[in-house]
């Protein structure tokens, strides 16, 4: 009968312990890439590189250009050629074209890594602004909706949705989501 009545006792305690903290919580979630497309700046990223991706494949192109042009002398005049010239050019195809799958692979971590020093300051802010957010408005916990179009947040009451007083914090208004 004692150990009933301690384990009532101990189940009671927990249930209030397990109240009382949940009672102290307050979690939201905000749309990071919702913020980032009604930000300015991020038009400005996207717009540079674009023109950095434009940049790139117009080089790409000259190259691939260049390699089609000596591919196309080449099998004009391959009949015709000695075996060393013949070898001589199928080697300096063989070169170029590894040259351009080079170009590739160099020419998409440039991208990348761009498009990585670009976006930083803009992550940063959206960060210190979401933190300024949450302790004005008493939140414990912020969690992002979406990661990579992926949802984290499976359900959400929408009052618990702070995009739009950060952006309203970084002087921007918001045009819907």
């Amino acid at each position: 009968m004692r150990q009933k009545s301690l384990l009532a006792v101990l189940a009671f305690s927990l249930v209030g312990v397990c109240g009382y903290s949940q009672a102290t919580m307050k979690i939201g979630y905000a749309d990071v890439d919702y913020i980032l497309s009604q930000m300015p700046e991020s038009k400005e990223v996207e717009s540079q590189l674009q023109t950095t991706n434009t940049q790139l494949q117009n080089q790409l192109q000259a190259k691939v250009q260049e390699y089609q042009q000596k591919l196309q002398a080449y099998n004009a005049g391959a009949a015709t050629m000695l075996d060393a010239v013949r070898k001589e050019k199928e080697t300096e195809l063989a070169q170029l074209e590894q040259r351009i799958q080079k170009f590739q692979q160099d020419a998409q971590g440039s991208l990348q890594k761009k498009t990585a020093e670009l976006m930083e300051p803009l992550y940063t802010k959206v960060g210190n602004n979401i933190e300024a957010v949450a302790k004005e408005e008493g939140y414990t916990h912020i969690l992002n909706g979406q990661v990579g179009g992926i949802d984290v947040v499976l359900y959400a009451d929408e009052k618990f949705d702070i995009s739009d007083a950060v952006l309203k914090k970084m002087g921007i208004t918001p045009t819907g989501n």
